[in-house]
């Protein structure tokens, strides 16, 4: 049966790019490199890279960039910019959540980053949350040098927890006992409206954190990950994204 996400992500693929929270890619960039200082020639595996904003801009300034992402769609809207901005990036179509065959054992990368969910959360009816995404990161853990940096933005349980109410758990949109929504949303999108059916499992930092130490990595510092205002700065409870700042633990 084909993945709905990868369904979606194919179809809003030439869309994509119009929407607002893409438009701070550069800025992004400048605040990963200011965090962690890599050095042109350095690899980097772009995790859930999408249409290849992030990949793309590290490529230009010199890195070697790997980016994956589920949706065929996507992956081909970035190969269109990535020669027309004259970069070479290794384009690799794959689940996040499956060994990538593409990725030799011998792959071990400096830097590692998966943005904008890259994957997380995007689970089907049925799937667990917590294997699926344990599986990227364990993905993400295999293929990095011992220390090497790792920047996460993932979807923020809090913000979900403050918008739920008693009504939506006796509709059965949210189930409190394991903090699964389950419901349609109308999302307006560059393309026009859509139905969108929602099923996630948003996860609160401390959890997030002991998943990370789990799958290999220390995670150093916990902040807010708003499009267009990523700082060091601390989470607030309603925003969208959490960004998590990480190393692989040494082996």
């Amino acid at each position: 049966m084909p993945n709905p996400w990868q369904q979606f992500f194919d179809s809003h693929a030439e869309f994509y790019d119009e929407n607002l929270f893409t438009k701070h890619t550069s800025a992004e960039i400048d605040f990963f490199l200011s965090i962690f200082p890599l050095v042109p020639g350095d690899s980097i595996l772009d995790m859930g890279c999408g249409t290849g904003r992030h990949a793309i801009e590290l490529a230009k300034r010199g890195f070697q960039v790997t980016g994956v992402d589920i949706s065929e769609g996507m992956l081909g809207v970035a190969r269109k910019k990535a020669k027309a901005e004259g970069v070479k990036v290794r384009w690799i179509q794959s689940d996040a959540t499956n060994a990538i065959s593409e990725l030799d054992v011998e792959d071990q990368f400096d830097a590692a980053l998966s943005l904008c969910e890259g994957g997380f959360g995007l689970i089907g009816q049925g799937e667990s949350a917590e294997a699926h995404d344990m599986a990227i990161l364990k993905n993400i853990t295999a293929h990095l040098k011992p220390n090497a940096p790792f920047l996460l933005t993932a979807l923020n349980g809090y913000q979900v927890i403050r918008q739920m109410k008693d009504e939506f758990v006796e509709a059965g949109r949210f189930d409190p006992a394991t903090m699964v929504s389950n419901y349609e949303d109308e999302w307006d999108l560059p393309e026009g409206a859509r139905v969108v059916q929602i099923h996630e499992r948003l996860f609160i930092p401390p959890e997030m954190v002991k998943m990370l130490k789990e799958a290999g990595f220390r995670c150093d510092r916990v902040f807010g990950g708003t499009a267009g205002n990523w700082a060091q700065r601390p989470l607030s409870l309603d925003e969208i994204e959490v960004m998590y700042v990480c190393r692989r633990a040494q082996t």
